[in-house]
């Protein structure tokens, strides 16, 4: 996984920001016993994904590894361990 910069991209930053913004929206309000509040930080979770998979339609996320890549990645691997 150290090798790949698995979620580096402003996609995966911004809807893990939005969503964390409002899973503490959901909790504050959870505590405080409002319900309403509570389903708005829900919401704002739901958001924060729907936000992270359009920046990354966007091209602002990681593009998927064609299997040409996934086999180059492997046969570097295995030249790396048996040297």
């Amino acid at each position: 996984m150290a090798g790949s910069s698995h979620g580096h991209t402003p996609a995966a930053w911004t809807g893990v920001i939005i969503c964390f913004i409002g899973f503490c929206i959901a909790g504050v309000f959870m505590v405080a016993a409002n319900p309403l509040g509570f389903w708005a930080g829900i919401v704002v979770t739901l958001l924060g994904g729907a936000v992270g998979l359009a920046m990354k339609i966007a091209g602002l996320g990681m593009p998927k590894e064609s299997a040409e890549m996934a086999a180059a990645r492997a046969r570097a691997g295995q030249a790396q361990i048996s040297s």
